[in-house]
């Protein structure tokens, strides 16, 4: 395993994360099962985890906090804060109220005194970035956090959170957490060319677009019966992402390569990239997505992908999980009052 730098920080991480989303009840509910994969990751090399409070409503931390027993210095934890987690309108966001107070319960979840990367999960509108970094600075000084990034950000707010962190002399992110794959390559236009700008590590979500990129979703051919079909139906059935499958299909078969091997591999290949999140529920995901970790895509490969799926483009429905600012989610914010709309 060759590892990378994190953006600037200095730490090393592997070029594949360990994402621990699907350990719980929202994935594998088995503690044992989920623990003994974690170990294969590590044994393989692996030495980057990525989870969050909000998955299985702590349970995933429960369980990377079980399973690193005795191995904690040698693992780069990553955790993340902002999703609810409670009925309480304040146990939820970016506030300094919220994340002073989750962050000891992840660091309890967890069983260590540190997080190594603590990451907010999604933007708040309505919440000062300077109160966010604040709070993030003071952990940093704490010694409870070690480095401090964000999640699905728009290039705007990276850059905006940038100026706030210089101006009012605050840690800043030094990283960024992105969705990213062969089927949705909006953040190369904006996103990973900021990131580089300014130093930022980038791991990546979802790099087999929830699993559309493992072959098993076809072009006419009936839908598999999965947990993401339930809740991603509309995208996981999208015609234009399906025709682009086949077609990658076709260039993997050429390179003599998997789909899955193939789309991992495209993941890791851009410079911007230091790791992609791999996300295993079940022991047999994690050894196909390992017996590809050494798979290097030729220049003619990757040609071939640009022409199926332009560099800098989205195909189809975009990612349900992927954050939508508020000008385009609230219809009140796309238009004007009805008795302001006549033109004179």
């Amino acid at each position: 395993m060759q590892y990378r730098t994190l953006g600037k920080t200095g730490i090393k991480v592997s070029p594949y994360c360990l994402g621990a989303m699907m350990f719980g009840g929202m994935g594998n509910p088995d503690h044992d099962d989920s623990i003994r994969i974690i170990h294969k990751a590590l044994d393989a090399g692996i030495n980057f985890i990525d989870t969050a409070d909000r998955y299985s409503q702590g349970e995933s931390e429960e369980i990377v906090g079980k399973a690193l027993k005795g191995r904690r210095d040698n693992i780069v934890i990553a955790t993340k804060v902002h999703g609810p987690m409670g009925d309480d309108p304040n146990q939820q966001g970016n506030s300094r109220r919220w994340i002073i107070r989750e962050v000891e319960a992840s660091l309890r979840r967890l069983q260590t005194d540190h997080i190594d990367l603590y990451q907010i999960h999604r933007p708040a509108p309505d919440t000062d970035i300077e109160e966010t970094l604040s709070a993030l600075t003071d952990l940093l000084r704490s010694g409870k956090v070690r480095a401090i990034g964000s999640s699905t950000f728009p290039a705007s707010e990276i850059v905006e959170a940038q100026w706030v962190a210089e101006r009012r002399g605050l840690a800043r992110f030094r990283t960024e957490q992105p969705p990213y794959s062969i089927l949705n390559r909006g953040i190369e236009r904006e996103v990973l060319p900021i990131c580089e700008k300014y130093g930022m590590g980038v791991l990546v979500w979802s790099p087999l677009a929830k699993g559309m990129l493992t072959g098993r979703y076809r072009k006419g051919q009936p839908l598999p019966d999965s947990l993401r079909v339930k809740y991603f139906g509309k995208q996981m059935s999208d015609e234009s992402r399906l025709e682009a499958i086949e077609q990658l299909i076709l260039v993997a078969e050429q390179a003599g390569l998997s789909l899955t091997h193939m789309a991992m591999a495209f993941t890791v290949a851009h410079p911007a990239v230091t790791s992609a999140i791999l996300g295993p529920r079940t022991m047999a995901h994690l050894d196909d997505l390992l017996a590809g970790a050494e798979v290097v895509l030729s220049d003619e490969t990757l040609d071939q992908i640009d022409q199926i799926v332009p560099p800098g483009t989205d195909i189809g429905i975009p990612d349900a999980a992927a954050y939508v600012p508020p000008s385009i989610s609230q219809t009140s914010l796309r238009r004007r009052p009805t008795s302001e709309r006549a033109v004179v």
